[in-house]
């Protein structure tokens, strides 16, 4: 069974259908910071102006600016710019250009729009996976490591002393044309599946994946090889102190897009008998997200270590 997701507007359909492989996600370069004319920066000049002579009216002596205002140095002029002129920009900006925002930014909602494979029984998991290696063996001929994004969810308890449920869901993402999201919890794992999970020269990329692959091994004696923690790769490529990264925040971070997780989605049920197309287009987002950020990622230098500041004697 095959489910379509639109990308046009960020907004998914809400209806399965077979549909045509042609489909693919991709992100444009105009969604990226893009330099501003000379006339425009005449425009910005002059509307900062007015906007700093009324905001200095306004604002009290020795008062602290706006925790809420937005401010962005020019690498070139040092000039500041408002956040009247900041308002008009496209949401897409780069994260790594000088902007800083100080409150939480809203970015345009992250939804995988290519086609979403779900198979439930058996015999569809079996042959879904048979087709998944058939594809990934054509790609070794041209590619040194292949990686596939990787996620699973499952049904939580909210009982003490409840276990949550077994892994129900299997989503694996090799591309930005297709993701296959896999009801393990009615289907199990066929030897065709765990052949591609053991598999070692297929790196499995995600966040909080080794967590993951306890739990697969444990729910069903699957041992996963050659996983690949995207937030240990973060912490290796992004200049800065190391964090523990969330899929989100290096959505946010890498693209200037929002990895939405909605509570009646995320914490919701998996065992259902079949999967609503909420679920679904969450499930193949997250696999995607992981497989698109890791390959981000992969061509990013290693940051360089910032000496420690030798003492003053």
């Amino acid at each position: 069974m095959e489910f379509h997701c639109s990308s046009n507007g960020g907004h998914s359909s809400t209806k399965l259908s077979v549909c045509s492989s042609s489909s693919s996600w991709s992100f444009s370069a105009s969604e990226f910071d893009q330099p501003f004319t000379e006339q425009q920066l005449q425009e910005i000049e002059a509307i900062e102006a007015a906007y700093q002579s009324t905001s200095a009216k306004k604002r009290r002596p020795n008062s602290t600016p706006d925790e809420n205002e937005v401010s962005c140095v020019s690498p070139d002029t040092g000039r500041r710019l408002p956040r009247s002129i900041l308002s008009h920009q496209s949401p897409h900006s780069s994260p790594l250009s000088p902007c800083r925002v100080n409150s939480k930014m809203r970015f345009p909602a992250l939804n995988f729009g290519g086609r979403i494979i779900y198979s439930r029984t058996w015999s569809e998991v079996d042959r879904a996976s048979r087709e998944l290696a058939k594809k990934i063996n054509s790609m070794r001929k041209g590619m040194d490591q292949i990686t596939i994004g990787f996620d699973i969810e499952w049904k939580p308890t909210f009982r003490r002393g409840v276990p949550p449920g077994k892994a129900a869901v299997m989503q694996l993402c090799l591309d930005n044309s297709q993701c296959h999201v896999m009801h393990i919890i009615h289907s199990g794992i066929p030897q065709s599946l765990q052949a591609l999970l053991e598999d070692d020269t297929l790196t499995k990329a995600g966040v909080g994946i080794v967590n993951d692959a306890t739990k697969v091994l444990k729910d069903y004696n699957v041992s996963i090889k050659a996983v690949d923690e995207i937030s240990d790769i973060a912490n290796q490529k992004l200049a800065g102190f190391p964090r523990k990264w969330s899929l989100g925040s290096l959505t946010e971070t890498l693209i200037s897009k929002e990895l939405q997780k909605p509570n009646k989605i995320r914490l919701g049920n998996w065992e259902v008998a079949v999967l609503s197309t909420e679920q679904l287009q969450y499930a193949a987002t997250d696999a995607f997200a992981s497989w698109y950020l890791h390959e981000i990622l992969k061509g990013f230098p290693h940051a360089q270590k910032v000496a420690d500041p030798e003492p003053i004697v």
